[in-house]
């Protein structure tokens, strides 16, 4: 699934040449919207589906109250500059979460798209490396309200993560086994949170992708559906991939095409599962590493790993910035966002890390 989940009409963006369907309504490429007249019409007895609104789910940060962006005025009470008349940054364009000083996330609208379908829920104990608990989905950019829907099951399946405790019988096995059935009741959460979130009668029903990391006493757990990734970059060890994407470009990989050519090609984000209302199977694959030296824990949507995805040059591009921002989680994952911009923001992004 890469913009829609039902056989449609394949065409070309009227803005930048980029590939659409006539299921989209906006270009996963530029963002540019689609066919605005069409997507009002219909029956007078149906509303129609606003899908560029506000979340009703609520974040945590304050509006912005100025100064513009664009000329440094004033913003006024409708979110306009009084000065220039630019419309003021939606909070959801740009918002980032810091629950301790060793664990932050970042989550950016990116350059190209016209809204922010990416999300993030983080919590984490106050004792670094203790206990960080990160989600991140990401909407489908081709689905209705799936900004709504990312946001609100992120915040569902870290709820879920942060209200559960156990210990198992006692051993790392049952302990790992625990947690690994915590983190699938989270992905159970997240997936009735998107269907909360779904219009009954929607065409493209609200769908995301999901992926958690759980840390608890250097026990990490890493689960996820769809293509959002989670990462371990051990200071003095190898790098390693925590997660495996449900996507094409995953299948041709396992294949023997190389990733490069993979991650490449017209279907390189065309993803075989997700969380919505017509998902197959919302159960993540997850996966159990023992921490046993300092390192970073990253957990990403495909905004930033586009630009680096093998696990050996995005921990040195980690690495090095984490070291450029003083090793300061929060510093360090809005560098990552700016990078991601720098190499073009065509997707929304989002970056929670914890030092560990």
């Amino acid at each position: 699934m890469d913009g829609s989940m039902t056989s449609t009409t394949h065409t070309v963006c009227p803005s930048c040449g980029g590939p659409v369907s006539d299921a989209d309504r906006y270009c996963e490429a530029c963002g540019t919207e689609l066919n605005p007249a069409a997507a009002g019409a219909g029956s007078p007895n149906t509303p129609a589906l606003d899908t560029d609104t506000e979340p009703t789910v609520e974040i945590n940060t304050a509006p912005p109250v100025g100064p513009c962006v664009s000329c440094g005025g004033t913003i006024g009470a409708d979110g306009y500059c009084e000065t220039c008349g630019a419309k003021a940054a939606k909070v959801r364009d740009h918002f980032s979460e810091q629950p301790s000083p060793w664990v932050a996330g970042v989550c950016d609208r990116g350059i190209r798209h016209a809204r922010n379908e990416d999300a993030l829920a983080i919590a984490a104990d106050a004792e670094p490396g203790s206990r960080a608990l990160l989600v991140v989905c990401d909407g489908v950019s081709s689905s209705l309200d799936s900004d709504v829907a990312s946001l609100a099951a992120a915040r569902a399946a870290r709820d879920v993560l942060t209200a559960g405790h156990a210990q198992g019988i006692g051993t790392e096995s049952s302990r790992a086994s625990a947690i690994v059935a915590r983190l699938k009741a989270a992905a159970d959460a997240a997936s009735d949170a998107v269907l909360e979130n779904t219009s009954p009668d929607s065409p493209n029903p609200a769908s995301c992708t999901f992926v958690a990391a759980v840390l608890e006493n250097g026990l990490l757990v890493a689960g996820n559906v769809g293509d959002s990734r989670a990462y371990w970059f051990p200071d003095n060890s190898a790098p390693v991939a925590l997660t495996v994407d449900d996507s094409w470009a995953a299948e041709l990989i396992a294949t023997g095409i190389p990733r490069e050519q993979a991650e490449s090609g017209p279907h390189a984000h065309a993803i075989t599962r997700w969380l919505g209302k017509d998902a197959p199977d919302h159960t993540p694959r997850t996966t159990t590493l023992k921490v046993a030296e300092p390192g970073w824990l990253l957990v990403c949507s495909d905004g930033l790993w586009n630009y680096c995805s093998e696990a050996a040059p995005l921990a040195d591009l980690v690495r090095q910035t984490a070291a450029a921002a003083g090793g300061e989680p929060l510093a360090t994952a809005a560098a990552l966002v700016d990078w991601a911009n720098a190499q073009g923001g065509q997707d929304n992004i989002t970056v929670a890390l914890a030092r560990i």
